[in-house]
This record gives structure tokens, C-alpha cells and sequence, in this order.
């Protein structure tokens, strides 16, 4: 007797082991978020070179598309500007087991794109123009479309909004605010005395020189300012992706546009004056902006943005600098994914 209730017991066992590898199975066989047999890019990896029409002429930029998804597709602006896709090659960590496609794009001038070398070209509404044909060659509309920019991503994804929101289904601003004077004023306020002061001082004086090309201005910053609000960790860890977007960053059009580093604008940058505190109102589509505690941005202001948008939140990351989406993963990437899935599920009722 005792044999046979053994003999049935490890038969249920196997039965359930047996049933639930069926369902694990099916539900994978349900996905065809790594299916890319029917799509024109298969071949390729995914990489995609958009034309993109200037009044320079025609000139081509390099996307790459991860998943599929036809409710939730991504768009990621990168930071700089003149930096490139490689930095936010972590999200290769997150998204995909959240099944949200996402795609990897080199704006005009980054090194996978290509470079002209066109100060004519160097303007934030030309940007957000070059944005909208990528939009429409990828095939992405208010069904499915979620803007995501890091910092001068984030002047895009705010300008893009005001101007095309009726093509968004949701809109990510990370680490970055809405007013270059008042970012100039929290990096000489705030985040500036964090310094020591002869450190500091050097670093001024030099500035005020104009003398961004010594050698000593890069250490400088790179040693003291760098590891402690653009990615808190030393900087022989910072993770490979971070230091080959540093390695391949368009300087010329770095420099014109931002600065010579990302401790506030300074000189003639054409950024120093770019302001739309008083427009974001407008801004109607869902909207998160993303904030951190060592930022080289204010994170009270990252949060105030979400409070005159529309429809806005804030994600704040406790241990996250510039590079929250590294410093500080989990929460930055638990808070995002639940930021895009919750407004697809909003918008599906």
C-alpha cells in the first residue's frame, strides 16, 4: 500500500513538473518579441541608416531596433550633444525582459552617423526636425511611439513634445532641466562649492582664460568633478559603453553647443540662453521626468517640470548622478518600466 501511495505521488509530481514546463513553454512560443523574420532589417541586425534632409542636402543617421512590440517602441536620445548611442547600451540590460522595443539612434554629427561638420546645422529646431523624419522613416505614431532623451536628448524630447505631441504615446525627460540659466546657476550655486575650493578656483580661472584645450582642465574635471555628479563610481569602472561614447564624442559640436564640459555652459555656447520653463504647460502627452540626488542638474527642478506638464511624473533616483540609468539601475529602470507599461495599460482600457 505504502509502495502504490509513492508510485502516485511521484506521478502527480512529475505530472505537475510536466504541466508547468507546458506552460512556460507556451508562453514563450506566445512572444514573438525576438521574432524578426518578417521584419526588413533582420539582416542588419537591426541597424537601420535613415536619410535625413537638411538644407545642407541629404545626409544619413544610424538607428538600431531591438524587439518587437506594436504597442511600446522607444526611441532613445542620447546626451551631448555629439555623443553617441553607446552610453545607454545598459538599457540592452532591462528593456528586453520587459518586452519593450526600443531603438538605439546616432544624431547628425555622432560618430556613427554622418558628420558634415556644419555649424548651419547646429540648432535645437533642426534637431527636432531631424527627430520627426527618423519618427516617420521607423514607422512610430501615437499607437506605440514613447520619447526618451538623456540631458540634450531631453531639450529634444521637450521641444519635440511641443511641437508633435500629437504623434507621442507617452514622453521620458531624463536628467535634465528645462532652463539653461537656471542649470547654469545650480552648477555655480550649488554644485560648484561642493568643491575644493583651490580645485574650484583652477578650474575658474582657467575658464575664465578660455584655456579649455590645457591638459589640466580635462583632469581637473575628470577627477574631481566627473565621478561625483556625471557617474558616481571611480573612474578606471566606469562600464565600457560609458567610456566609448566619451571616446567617440564630436568635440566641435560639443563645445559650440554646451561647453567644453558638463559643468555648466559657459562662454558663447549656443545652448546658454535655451529656456521653455514658460511653454511646458503645453505639454499634454504622459509625461516622466527622471532626477538625481548627485545630478549635475537640480533634481528639485526635474521634479517641478512634472508638475506643470499636464499629465507629468517624477522618478527620483537617491543614489544616481547625470548617468542615473548606471549609479543608480534599479530604481532608475524599475521606475521607468513601470512608467511606459502603466500608460499602455491606460491607454488600452
Amino acid at each position: 500500500m505504502k509502495n502504490l501511495s509513492l508510485i502516485i505521488s511521484l506521478f502527480l509530481i512529475l505530472q505537475s513538473c510536466t504541466n508547468k514546463h507546458e506552460a512556460q513553454k507556451a508562453n514563450v512560443q506566445k512572444s514573438n518579441y525576438l521574432d524578426y523574420s518578417d521584419r526588413d532589417d533582420k539582416l542588419s541586425g537591426g541597424v537601420k541608416m535613415i536619410p535625413i534632409q537638411t538644407t545642407a542636402g541629404e545626409f544619413k543617421v544610424w538607428t538600431k531596433r531591438v524587439g518587437n512590440n506594436p504597442k511600446m517602441k522607444v526611441l532613445l536620445l542620447h546626451g551631448g550633444p555629439g555623443f553617441t548611442h553607446e552610453y545607454l547600451e545598459v538599457f540592452d540590460s532591462y528593456f528586453p525582459k520587459a518586452e519593450i522595443e526600443y531603438y538605439y539612434y546616432d544624431q547628425l554629427e555622432s560618430f556613427y552617423s554622418d558628420q558634415p561638420n556644419d555649424s548651419s546645422l547646429w540648432s535645437v529646431d533642426r534637431y527636432v526636425d531631424e527627430v520627426e523624419q527618423v519618427r516617420k522613416a521607423l514607422g512610430l505614431n501615437s499607437d506605440n511611439f514613447y520619447l526618451y532623451g538623456s540631458s540634450w536628448g531631453g531639450i529634444l524630447c521637450m521641444e519635440y513634445a511641443l511641437k508633435y505631441q500629437q504623434n507621442l504615446k507617452g514622453l521620458i525627460v531624463s536628467n535634465m532641466m528645462a532652463s539653461i540659466p537656471d542649470y547654469m546657476t545650480y552648477a555655480n550655486e550649488v554644485i560648484g562649492p561642493q568643491l575644493p575650493v583651490a580645485i574650484l578656483k583652477e578650474i575658474r580661472d582657467l575658464e575664465e582664460k578660455g584655456d579649455y584645450e590645457n591638459p589640466r582642465y580635462s583632469e581637473l574635471i575628470y577627477a574631481n568633478f566627473y565621478p561625483e555628479h556625471v557617474l558616481r563610481m571611480p573612474l578606471e569602472e566606469w562600464p565600457n559603453p560609458v567610456n566609448r561614447a566619451f571616446a567617440h564624442v564630436n568635440m566641435d559640436f560639443y563645445v559650440t553647443m554646451q561647453g567644453p564640459s558638463e559643468f555648466g555652459v559657459v562662454g558663447d555656447a549656443k545652448l546658454k540662453n535655451w529656456d521653455i520653463k514658460a511653454e511646458l504647460s503645453k505639454i499634454s502627452v504622459p509625461t516622466l521626468t527622471i532626477g538625481g540626488a548627485h545630478d549635475t542638474m537640480d533634481p528639485k527642478h526635474m521634479e517641478w517640470i512634472a508638475s506643470e506638464v499636464q499629465n507629468g511624473q517624477y522618478l527620483h533616483c537617491p543614489n544616481g548622478s547625470h548617468l542615473a540609468m548606471y549609479d543608480d539601475a534599479e530604481n532608475y529602470f524599475k521606475g521607468l518600466i513601470e512608467f511606459i507599461v502603466n500608460v499602455d495599460m491606460e491607454q488600452a482600457k
